[in-house]
């Protein structure tokens, strides 16, 4: 069983929503549903899985500027922040310390649902609480 976890966080690294896919699912999917969660910020910080021009365009209309490096296979190179982009590394430690539930890390539960509420009861123990 492969999942993939899409993760939206504030600037401190702490989860605000989620949306689990299956594994073999492009990160297009996890975009489209949650924009629809993004709150007002001033940039959105993603890997280059999530580089596509709808969803740039998308992001301008809300307001956000996105910083998202190119894929390597883009014609021509796209302009980003790459201190901004250095910052992916919270988002990177919110999912290792994910994993430090022993749950959450080898997935016990088979049912996709049942690990999603491991994953939110994990991350709101280990952030909010």
């Amino acid at each position: 069983m492969n999942t993939k976890l899409h993760a939206i966080t504030d600037q401190s690294g702490r989860p605000l929503s989620f949306f689990m896919t299956a594994g073999q699912v492009s990160d297009y999917t996890g975009a489209a549903a949650l924009l629809d969660s993004l709150s007002m910020a001033q940039w959105l910080l993603a890997d280059r899985g999530y580089d596509a021009d709808w969803f740039r365009d998308a992001l301008k209309k809300k307001g956000i500027r996105p910083c998202i490096s190119g894929r390597r296979s883009c014609g021509k190179p796209i302009k980003y922040d790459k201190r901004k982009y250095k910052r992916r590394n919270r988002i990177k430690i919110m999912f290792g310390r994910l994993q430090d539930w022993r749950r959450v890390a080898t997935r016990y539960d088979r049912c996709p649902t049942v690990f999603f509420s491991a994953i939110c009861l994990a991350a709101t123990v280990i952030f909010w609480l």
